[in-house]
C-alpha cells in the first residue's frame, strides 16, 4: 500500500507531500489544474520514461519519491530479498530527473536501473490511465487476463515447461543431422582430425620448431661468425694471448706495489672467461653442419602448420585444441544414431505429456471463460450496458503445434446492443466502453493477485449520470480490500471516496503553482457542489452534493 508520496519541481507542483490511507482516495480539480501529475508521478516510479521538459522552469531537476507498506505484497518482498534490496517491512522509491536530461533511480537508498524500478513496482502499482484500457484490445492480453481470472498458474508453467523441452528436442536433433549429412560430416572429420594429428604441434613445440627453423637456416652465418669469433678470442693475437702478456707485466707491477694484486686477480679472471669462450665458440663450430635435408623437413612442417591455421582460422599454436574440439565431435557424431533414438523416445513421451497437460489448460480455459462471460456481462449491465454481452472465444490452433502458451488463442467478443451478434472487441468498442469493460474485469478479477495500490486515471471518461454512480460505487468496493487511487472529474464518482485529495492551480510572482489539499467534509461539499453546479454554485447543488456524499457514506 502507498503510504506517501513526495513530489518537488515536476512540472506546476514546487513541492508537495501527500500522505494515504487504505480505501478510495478520490483527486478532483478543475481542467488544467495538474490532477494527472499524481499519476504522472507514479509513472515516474515505475520505471516510465522521464521527459526533461516535466522540470518546472526554474529548478534544475526534478524529485519524486514514495513509501510502500509491503504487508500485503508478500511478492514485492520477495522480490527486494532476492535482489538484496529489502530494508524491513518498507519500501522507498525515489527516482530523480535532470533539466538538462538523464535520471536516476533508488530504491532504499541504494541506486538502481529502471528495469530494476520497473519490475519491483510491478508488485506495487497498477496504473490504469486513460489510455491503459487499450491493451484490452491485443489478444494476447485477453488471454493472459482469462488465465490470470482462472487461476492457471501452475497449468500454463507446465504447459511451457513441456512446449520448451520439445522445441529443445527438435533443435539438437536437427543438430545432429540426417544420416547421410551425418556420415559426410564424420568424413571430413576424419580427415581433418589426420592431418591435425600428423601435422599440429603444441605451443611449446610449435616454438621450438620456428627457432629450429631460424638456426638451420642461418646455419652458415652461425658457423662463419662464430669462427670469427673463436678466431679474436683465441687466434695468435687474439684477446686470451693479449690478456696472458698483461698479466704478466702486471704481476711485476704488482711485486713493486701491492695495490696492483687486486687487480692482477681480475685479469686472471677475464683470462679464464676468455678461455672458456674461445672452447664454447670452437665446440660450436666443430659440432654444427649444415643439413638442408632437416631445414626442409622443418620448412615443411612450418608450411603445413601456416596452411592448417588459415585453414581452421586459428593461430598455429592453437591447432592441438582445434584438434580436441573435433575429436570431441567426431565422438559426439559416432553416436548421434543412438542419441537420435533416445531423442525420438523422449519426444514421443514428451508429446503425451503435453497432450494432456495442454488439454487440462484447454478444460480449465472452457470453464474460466464461463465464468468471466457471465461475470462481466452482469457488470456492464451494472455499469450502464444494460444489453451489454462479453463472450470469451477460444479458437483451437493446429494439434502438432507445441505451443508455450497452450493450444488455444483468445478473442474477447462483445455485443451492446440487443439483437447484434458478437463481434470483437477490438473492433466495435468505444473509449467509454473500453473504459468501463476494463473497470469491469478489474472487479471481476479482484483478489487475484496482490498488488496493493491501484490507479485509475480518468476512467470515467464519457459516462455521467446514474452510470457514473455505479461506477463509483464499484471503485469503492474495490477500496474496500485494495488502496484504490481514482483521478475523477464526476461528482458521483468523487462522492465514493474514502478520502478525497483538492488540486487548484494558481499564479504567484509570475509563475504557475500547483496546490494538493486534503479536503474534510465541509470541503467535500463545497468541491462537489463545484464539479455539479459549474460556475454558478446554488442552494439547491450544495443540497444535493451533500445528500450524494452522505448517500455514499451510509452505504459503506
Amino acid at each position: 500500500m502507498l503510504t506517501t508520496l513526495y513530489v518537488r519541481d515536476l512540472a506546476v507542483v514546487a513541492e508537495a507531500e501527500i500522505a494515504f490511507g487504505p480505501g478510495l482516495t478520490v483527486v478532483t480539480g478543475e481542467t488544467g489544474a495538474g490532477k494527472s501529475l499524481l499519476v504522472d508521478a507514479l509513472l515516474l516510479l515505475a520505471g516510465a520514461r522521464a521527459d526533461a521538459t516535466r522540470v518546472r522552469a526554474d529548478a534544475v531537476r526534478a524529485e519524486v519519491s514514495a513509501e510502500f507498506d509491503l504487508g500485503d505484497s508478500e511478492a514485492a518482498r520477495n522480490w527486494l530479498l532476492a535482489e538484496a534490496l529489502d530494508d524491513g517491512g518498507a519500501c522507498r522509491l525515489r527516482r530523480v530527473i535532470q533539466a538538462e536530461g538523464g535520471s536516476r533511480a533508488w530504491i532504499n537508498g541504494r541506486p538502481v536501473t529502471l528495469v530494476q524500478l520497473q519490475a519491483l513496482s510491478g508488485h506495487l502499482l497498477e496504473i490504469h490511465g486513460q489510455h491503459e484500457h487499450q491493451a484490452l484490445l491485443q489478444r494476447e492480453q485477453q488471454l493472459a487476463l482469462l488465465d490470470a481470472f482462472g487461476g492457471h498458474t501452475e497449468l500454463l508453467s507446465r504447459v511451457r515447461e513441456l512446449a520448451q523441452r520439445l522445441r529443445d528436442v527438435a533443435r539438437e536433433a536437427t543438430q545432429l543431422g540426417d544420416g547421410e549429412a551425418r556420415e559426410a560430416r564424420l568424413t571430413l572429420l576424419a580427415h581433418q582430425c589426420a592431418e591435425l594429428e600428423r601435422w599440429a604441434l603444441s605451443p611449446e613445440r610449435c616454438a621450438a620448431l620456428e627457432a629450429e627453423q631460424r638456426r638451420l637456416g642461418n646455419a652458415e652465418r652461425l658457423l662463419s661468425g662464430a669462427g670469427a669469433l673463436s678466431e679474436m678470442l683465441d687466434g695468435d693475437d687474439g684477446l686470451r694471448v693479449r690478456l696472458v702478456r698483461a698479466g704478466t707485466e702486471l704481476a711485476r707491477l704488482a711485486e713493486l706495489d701491492p695495490q696492483l694484486r687486486a687487480c692482477c686477480e681480475l685479469i686472471d679472471t677475464a683470462r679464464i672467461q676468455i678461455e672458456e669462450a674461445g672452447s664454447t665458440l670452437g665446440h660450436y663450430t666443430e659440432a654444427r653442419d649444415l643439413d638442408p635435408r632437416r631445414l626442409a623437413e622443418v620448412e615443411t612442417h612450418l608450411q603445413h602448420l601456416h596452411d592448417l591455421a588459415r585453414k581452421h582460422r586459428t593461430a598455429p599454436d592453437a591447432l592441438e585444441d582445434v584438434l580436441a574440439q573435433l575429436r570431441d565431435e567426431h565422438t559426439q557424431l559416432l553416436g548421434a544414431g543412438a542419441r537420435i533414438d533416445a531423442l525420438t523416445r523422449e519426444r514421443k513421451s514428451r508429446m503425451r505429456d503435453y497432450e494432456t497437460a495442454a488439454a487440462r489448460l484447454s478444460a480449465a480455459r472452457v470453464q474460466a471463460a464461463q465464468r468471466l462471460s457471465s461475470e462481466v456481462g452482469m457488470l456492464m449491465a451494472q455499469l450502464g450496458m444494460p444489453d451489454g454481452r462479453l463472450e470469451v472465444a477460444l479458437q483451437t490452433g493446429a494439434a502438432d503445434a507445441f505451443d508455450v502458451q497452450g493450444r488455444e488463442r483468445c478473442e474477447f467478443l462483445i455485443s451492446t446492443n440487443p439483437g447484434m451478434p458478437p463481434r470483437p472487441l477490438r473492433r466495435i468498442a468505444s473509449g467509454g466502453e473500453l473504459a468501463r469493460i476494463s473497470l469491469a474485469l478489474e472487479v471481476a478479477m479482484l483478489g487475484l493477485d496482490d498488488v496493493g495500490c491501484m490507479v485509475f486515471d480518468e476512467v470515467d471518461t464519457g459516462i455521467g449520470g446514474a452510470v457514473a454512480e455505479i461506477v463509483g460505487q464499484k471503485l469503492r468496493a474495490l477500496g474496500r480490500v485494495r488502496q484504490v487511487l481514482c483521478v475523477t472529474h464526476l461528482a458521483q464518482v468523487a462522492a465514493q471516496g474514502h478520502a478525497h485529495l483538492q488540486v487548484s492551480k494558481h499564479s504567484a510572482d509570475g509563475q504557475t503553482h500547483t496546490r494538493i489539499a486534503v479536503l474534510d467534509v465541509g470541503g467535500r461539499h463545497d468541491e462537489l457542489a463545484r464539479m455539479l453546479g459549474g460556475v454558478s454554485i446554488t442552494r439547491e447543488t450544495r443540497a444535493h452534493a451533500r445528500a450524494m456524499l452522505e448517500r455514499a457514506q451510509a452505504g459503506a
